[in-house]
């Protein structure tokens, strides 16, 4: 993950690899990797199979396990009781992880035993999935696996972490303040627009106004400064509301973090609780009657519930999923089950998927999005409003007395399921939700909320001490699902925070737990043995702990439930591991352990099948159990948090420059949550649009380059003495006469798009006011200018002089320059982290594993703004971190 950018010049040179600063306890090495001893990973590794996938017996054919299904449990340890920042600060015990970049997902991000690199999916179906949550305790049975037992009644998890790196956690760029439009004065033509200036109108203005009314109303001509002076009234009088309206909103915050009791006593959530429920898809739209899937190259008649499922399918027909054969295979299985039920009107018998063709279904939806598209911003406005009147009443609930946004109010529409990396249930149909299979949660004696569609809501319940409105289960994976606040509510706000604080107090603790799994590591009774071996492993890789799986999901595993195949021993000292992590991401690490952990897993491994447990005495339960006697509500996941935060925070204080520019602040912080990325395997695959993006910027980026060279050649041109300047004289690196001139092709071509718009505008203008448009003579002429100034330029070109549109003296030129220098400087930084992040995923360590009072107080001690960091979104969601002072620590 090279950051170089190899757009270099003598004049600017690029900044060159910024050298990772060895972390406090020296996890972190020289080079911005995770420190090792051990050999970094060689080009071989790329190549290894992964043991899941690539089997012994059939390579071919993915082994399916023998894993029994997940108990489904409770993270009310999120509920307890926290103890306050400890006084000392304890390093992050974190080891490196060679190999893990080039290995990982972004080479195989699939198992299917191709070797193929796929975009990491992120569907809405695993939103509430998380490998991470405690395990109910379950009986052993002799073979040491967990019996299965179904809890009477769950507790339902508060939180969860979704990784995915979506549009929201994308940092908000400050908004440029709104054009204020020109006021017409009598008096005089001075730009009016300050936006210092108070909203509040002088009386003589009001005066002014009157008088304007009054002539119109006795149908007396409006002057155009009487029609332009009411325009910028009413504009005024829409900007006071706009702006009273967000002075409100901004007082109606509840500021629950304030003299409040945010520990809870893990029982009651709520007094009072309304809502109108969910807001369900609207039903099924029939495709136009010519609009029909083929079968044999025939048009085949489908009954409404067919073509529908049919249609899931065509909507993703250029995509990889429909080359996908897991895929194909698990859609046709459920889609025959549907046909069988409602078979084609026309009585063809559709038997073989091979001589299926819904490509006439694809072009009808691909038609369906371009009309979309190709609407006005206005219809675009019109629909938007319309949609979102619809689901204005559930977007919002009243909870203990105070309005509080819901989150996921809107229920999944049927689909196919697609599932992230290698899911055996890609693919499968996603049944339409209806009332009766949701439960609804509301406070006793409230109204209960009427579903947006016909039916009954399959229960009613009043359950205070959980925080979800609704729940249901889905029908692919029967995984619960269900309807939280929004991430920017007081209850959710207070869980982040009791998680973070739950990680800070475990600095409390961690040096005696390290010390007794480290004496553990020898002690002759086994079990305690693994346990020690297991807890290792978690604190020291961040692995995650690991739950049991059913046979038909995905075969990710965590610490306990590692198979023998999934660690490979190297002597001396060196452990290989390979295995499928969450969502189907490959997890590969070369580390260098100490002497008796390496002896142990031999040890483990002794007498074993490839597929039998590495740790066969010790399961998630248990190990939560052990590690609750040395603090409340400690699990292992609570680990990953603390030493991601831990790391985070020992990265930025060594690694942030403490006079440089924001850019280059942003670069170190990045470059710390990189690390973090790295520690807890947040890989990515490249996204398909990098290279294109870094095309953009590089040619952005000679775009700078090329208005520095005509500024100098422009100083030449008045004064020779500067050729002799060492800060002028040097050209421009990757900028020759070539690329000078493919650069103003493409500037001329710009111009003229850019002409023609403004002139089609100009005459739909005219046509709205009733005004015959202007004559084609006058884009010509304006394009005749273009081609002028381009020729120009054209015979400029090795003449090393510039002749400016406007002249200008020497000193600003020259403090332009200083300008256009500052900002190449800045570009290329930006080009350097775009590229040294292209294989790594910043947003979930960032939402879920970071605590954001590190960031906060970063930002305030560096002088960074916080919106160069974090989004609208995160903003909303962290508002209780906003407040810490600069020196804060974790």
């Amino acid at each position: 993950m090279s950051g170089d950018v190899t757009m270099s010049s003598d004049d600017d040179r690029p900044l060159k690899p910024r050298a990772g600063p060895s972390g406090r306890n020296g996890h972190i090495a020289q080079n911005g990797n995770l420190r090792s001893g051990a050999i970094a990973s060689s080009s071989d590794d790329e190549d290894m199979p992964l043991s899941q996938v690539a089997r012994k017996s059939d390579p071919a054919t993915p082994r399916p396990t023998k894993r029994k299904k997940p108990v489904y449990t409770s993270s009310s340890d999120d509920d307890t009781p926290l103890a306050s920042s400890p006084a000392k600060r304890t390093a992050s015990a974190a080891v490196p992880m060679p190999g893990a970049i080039e290995a990982t997902a972004t080479r195989v991000a699939t198992a299917n035993g191709k070797g193929k690199a796929s975009k990491k999916e992120v569907d809405s179906d695993s939103a509430f999935d998380d490998d991470d949550v405690p395990i109910a305790k379950a009986k052993r049975g002799t073979n040491g696996r967990a019996k299965r037992k179904q809890p009477p009644k769950k507790r339902v998890k508060e939180e969860s972490d979704v990784e995915s790196e979506d549009s929201d956690d994308k940092p908000i760029a400050k908004k440029k303040a709104p054009a204020r439009k020109r006021k017409v004065k009598a008096e005089s033509d001075a730009d009016d627009s300050d936006d210092d200036k108070p909203l509040k109108r002088p009386p003589a203005k009001k005066a002014a106004t009157k008088k304007a009314v009054k002539e119109s109303s006795s149908e007396a001509p409006k002057s155009r400064r009487g029609a332009a002076k009411a325009k910028s009234e009413e504009t005024d009088e829409v900007t006071k509301k706009a702006k009273k309206k967000k002075e409100e909103e901004e007082e109606e915050v509840f500021r629950w973090w304030e003299g409040q009791d945010v520990e809870g006593d893990g029982t009651q959530k709520w007094r009072t609780l309304e809502h109108n429920g969910v807001y369900f898809p609207p039903p099924y739209e029939l495709l136009p009657s010519n609009v029909k899937m083929k079968y044999k190259g025939k048009p085949v008649d489908l009954p409404p519930e067919s073509e529908e499922v049919a249609g899931f399918y065509a909507a993703l027909l250029e995509t990889d999923h429909a080359k996908d054969k897991t895929f194909n295979k698990n859609f046709f299985d459920d889609w025959q089950k549907v046909l069988k039920k409602n078979p084609p009107r026309d009585g063809t018998k559709i038997t073989d998927f091979e001589l299926c063709d819904f490509r006439p279904m694809y072009e009808y939806f691909e038609a369906e999005k371009a009309k979309k598209k190709a609407l006005t911003a206005a219809e675009k406005k019109e629909l938007k409003a319309k949609k979102d009147a619809l689901e204005a009443p559930y977007t919002h609930c009243v909870l203990d007395g105070r309005k509080e946004k819901v989150g996921n109010f809107r229920v999944e529409p049927p689909g196919l399921f697609r599932g992230r990396g290698d899911h055996p249930k890609k693919g499968a149909l996603k049944y339409r939700v209806r009332p009766e299979d949701i439960t609804i949660n509301i406070g006793e004696g409230v109204p209960i909320p009427k579903p947006n569609m016909p039916g009954k809501w399959k229960d009613v319940t009043h359950d205070n001490t959980v925080t979800w409105l609704a729940n249901w289960t889905e029908n692919v994976n029967g995984n619960h699902k269900y309807v939280f606040l929004a991430a920017g509510s007081s209850i959710k706000g207070q869980s982040d925070m009791q998680k973070f604080e739950k990680a800070r107090e475990l600095k409390n603790h961690v040096d005696r737990i390290r010390a007794d799994y480290t004496r553990d590591l020898k002690t002759k009774l086994m079990q305690d043995r693994q346990r020690a071996t297991a807890m290792y492993f978690i604190d020291r890789l961040a692995l995650r702990a690991g739950n049991e799986k059913g046979e038909d999901e995905a075969d990710t595993v965590g610490c306990c439930s590692l198979r023998c195949e999934h660690v490979t021993l190297q002597p001396p000292n060196k452990l290989v591991f390979d295995f499928l992590g969450k969502d189907s991401i490959r997890y590969y690490n070369q580390v260098d352990v100490d002497e008796q952990v390496f002896k142990n897993i031999r040890i483990f491994k002794e007498n074993k099948e490839d597929d039998d447990d590495l740790f066969d005495r010790v399961h998630t339960a248990s190990l939560n159990k052990h590690l609750q006697s040395y603090m409340k509500g400690l699990t292992a996941k609570v680990f990953r948090t603390y030493n991601a935060s831990i790391t985070f925070q020992e990265q930025l204080e060594q690694g942030t420059p403490e006079k440089g520019t924001v850019q280059e602040k942003l670069n170190a912080y990045n470059h710390a949550n990189r690390m973090v990325a790295i520690l807890c395997n947040h890989q990515r695959a490249v996204p398909k649009t990098h290279e294109q993006s870094m095309g953009k910027m590089r040619e952005k980026l000679r775009g700078f380059k090329y208005e520095r060279m005509k500024l100098r050649h422009a100083l030449f041109a008045i004064d020779a003495k500067y050729k002799k300047n060492k800060k002028y004289s040097a050209d421009e690196s990757d900028l020759d006469d070539e690329g000078i001139a493919e650069h103003e092709d493409q500037l001329k071509a710009k111009e003229i798009e850019k002409v023609e718009k403004k002139f089609a505008k100009e005459n739909e203008k005219l046509a709205e006011d009733g005004n015959p448009p202007q004559k084609d003579s006058v884009l010509k002429e304006r394009i005749q200018e273009i081609e002028t100034e381009f020729k120009r330029l054209k015979k400029e070109r090795g003449t090393g002089k510039h002749q400016l549109k406007r002249e200008r003296p020497t000193e600003k030129i020259e403090e332009a320059i200083e300008k256009l220098d500052d900002k190449i400087k800045t570009f290329k930084l930006q080009m350097e982290d775009r590229e040294a992040g292209k294989e790594v995923a910043l947003g979930t360590s960032k939402i879920n594993y970071l605590d954001p009072r590190i960031t906060a107080a970063w930002c305030k001690k560096h002088g960074v703004p916080i919106e160069k960091i974090f989004s609208k979104t995160l903003l909303t969601k962290f508002p209780w971190a906003m407040e810490v002072d600069d020196d804060w620590k974790f």
